[in-house]
């Protein structure tokens, strides 16, 4: 069965399987005869369901949500793309493994995606083979305070609703060498089998309970901000999303940051370090099914939070090239680092 995101048939069962366990999904051994039991389904049918979702895109995974400080390096960037390049500059940027977001912007800043690598160094060499490879420079906005990512909302609603309490991602212990590998396969996805964790307990060479134990000491201290569902919101209508980003003085941005967090519609909310040509430090995001329900919810942010004041910009998404999941704990597939290094030896001849 393929799911189809535009047939309405299909999207009560999508909604009813998807929706309620965006986080706190079941960690015990065999987790789909749980939802199957909610369901009133049995664990075949509804593992059928899920694959299905998957293969037509509005499931990405069942896996974990990490803090920002939990480990690997990631980096928010933004290129001056000439429109008459923009599908070509998309394609260059998209083909990198480490990118997981990829969205056109309305803004002279165009192109805006996220990278994700294993360490710092290996995040700046593939910045720069973006850049090499696409002749064009690219802003990096790394994140100094996230105050609020919850992308697990009601997806019912036009847009988010209010946030769902969780702790303080910014002290969140980071996750350990030993146990970096299991981070790698959160990051991968839960097999869609009747027993997942027997499969991960089996391949990292310990026990089932071993591997549930960490995974509720994870959420338990915010390394985890959640684990569950992880949906691609387009597929269930929410395309007209915007981030609004602002020039806050730096011995307010945190106290601001901190309400627009709690205010109803967010979904995310942080700060970064400014660029130059780029002065904003505070950003936040609004999920949204239609582009008036969007701006409702930004000028009540702006007006409940006092942000009028402070210079800003509204950056509706336009374009979603890709969309897929983060790689701080996984490295590049084998035959990608032979074909960046085989460029970046060419390049340095050239040069």
């Amino acid at each position: 069965m393929q799911f189809n995101p535009l047939c309405p048939s299909s999207l009560p069962d999508a909604l009813a399987l998807l929706n309620p366990w965006q986080r706190n999904f079941p960690l015990v051994r065999e987790p789909y005869a749980v939802l199957a039991r909610q369901l009133g389904r049995s664990s075949a049918e509804v593992l059928a369901l899920l694959t299905a979702l998957r293969s037509g895109g509005a499931l990405s995974r069942i896996g974990g949500v990490f803090s920002a400080h939990a480990g690997g390096a990631a980096l928010l960037s933004a290129m001056a793309v000439p429109p008459e390049r923009l599908q070509e500059v998309a394609a260059i940027v998209s083909a990198h493994p480490g990118v997981n977001h990829n969205y056109e912007r309305e803004d002279r800043f165009n192109l805006w995606f996220v990278m994700t690598a294993y360490d710092a160094e290996s995040l700046e060499q593939a910045m720069l083979g973006l850049e090499r490879d696409t002749g064009l420079a690219a802003l990096r906005l790394p994140m100094v305070r996230p105050y609020r990512i919850d992308l697990g909302f009601d997806l019912r609603a036009r847009v988010a609703g209010a946030p769902v309490a969780q702790s303080d991602q910014h002290l969140a212990p980071v996750v350990a060498d030993t146990d970096r590998a299991l981070a790698a396969l959160l990051e991968e996805g839960l097999p869609l089998v009747e027993r997942p964790f027997d499969e991960w307990a089996l391949a990292l060479g310990c026990t089932p309970d071993r591997v549930l134990g960490k995974l509720q000491a994870w959420l338990d201290a915010g390394t985890l901000r959640r684990f569950g569902t992880i949906v691609r919101h387009h597929e269930f209508g929410f395309d007209a999303n915007a981030m609004t980003v602002f020039n806050v003085p730096a011995e307010l941005v945190d106290a601001c940051g901190a309400r627009v967090a709690r205010e109803a519609g967010v979904t995310l909310s942080y700060r970064r370090q400014p660029a130059p040509g780029w002065p904003y430090n505070l950003y936040f995001m609004v999920h949204g099914t239609d582009r008036s329900a969007v701006q409702a919810a930004i000028a009540r942010v702006i007006d409940n939070c006092e942000l009028g004041g402070f210079a800003h910009q509204v950056l509706f998404s336009r374009q979603r090239f890709k969309q897929t999941g983060a790689r701080r704990f996984r490295t590049l597939p084998a035959d990608w680092c032979e074909a960046g290094l085989a460029r970046t030896e060419v390049s340095y001849a050239v040069a």
